[in-house]
């Protein structure tokens, strides 16, 4: 094709869809995009992104899909309208998650399961909050797979863990650092650095201490 006969096609940046149907499906997106994105901080050929449309084949926008979060390992960084494949070196995104909600009908979901398989995701992962259940599926001799064990599963090309309790999901970093919301982590951040200000206070006053009974010089 092109270039400007590209240019005439319009591929939109959005589907005219909300990005989730309610907060708890929000929630999830926001922490799998989130964590994934700091555990991929130091990469700079690894790109994430949360309800991007994925476009697969160029001069056809009619063929799309927004997966509620994507990860496209050996992809640089940066800001998309939209994931144009044949602009990504046509490497389409390895992983992608879906939130399963009320919204999202079984129909609809068993559609983008056929999407993800045949234009090439290696591993695709479905999780539904109120029911507390797990569909995990991996490429498996050219085709998506249902993993059989994914209660206790460890992503191959990420390298995080889930761990399906009876009440909800945990996911881990490989290190096993839990993944946590904004909130919890901005709360973690304000207890390290509190615990960092109670450190240099305690050394500052143990310093004075030997500084009074002569042990250590002033300066």
């Amino acid at each position: 094709m092109t270039a400007a006969l590209d240019r005439q096609i319009v591929y939109p940046d959005s589907d005219g869809q909300p990005m989730a149907d309610n907060t708890k499906q929000f929630s999830w997106i926001v922490l799998l995009k989130e964590n994934l994105e700091c555990l991929f901080a130091d990469n700079p050929d690894v790109f994430v992104a949360g309800d991007l449309l994925w476009y697969p084949v160029e001069g056809k926008p009619e063929i799309r899909v927004a997966p509620d979060v994507l990860v496209a390992l050996g992809r640089p960084k940066g800001d998309r309208g939209s994931y144009r494949q044949w602009q990504e070196d046509n490497q389409p995104p390895q992983v992608v998650f879906e939130m399963l909600f009320p919204g999202n009908r079984l129909k609809e979901m068993n559609k983008k399961r056929d999407f993800y398989d045949f234009y090439g995701v290696e591993e695709y992962y479905v999780y539904d909050p109120d029911n507390n259940e797990l569909v995990g599926l991996q490429r498996w001799q050219g085709k998506l797979t249902v993993i059989d064990e994914v209660e206790h599963w460890t992503s191959p090309l990420l390298g995080i863990h889930f761990e399906l309790t009876p009440d909800d999901l945990k996911i881990f970093y490989p290190d096993r650092r839990p993944f946590l919301s904004t909130v919890a982590l901005a709360a973690l951040a304000e207890e390290a650095e509190k615990r960092a200000e109670l450190a240099e206070a305690e050394n500052a006053r143990l310093k004075e201490l030997l500084r009074q009974a002569g042990i250590v010089e002033t300066g």
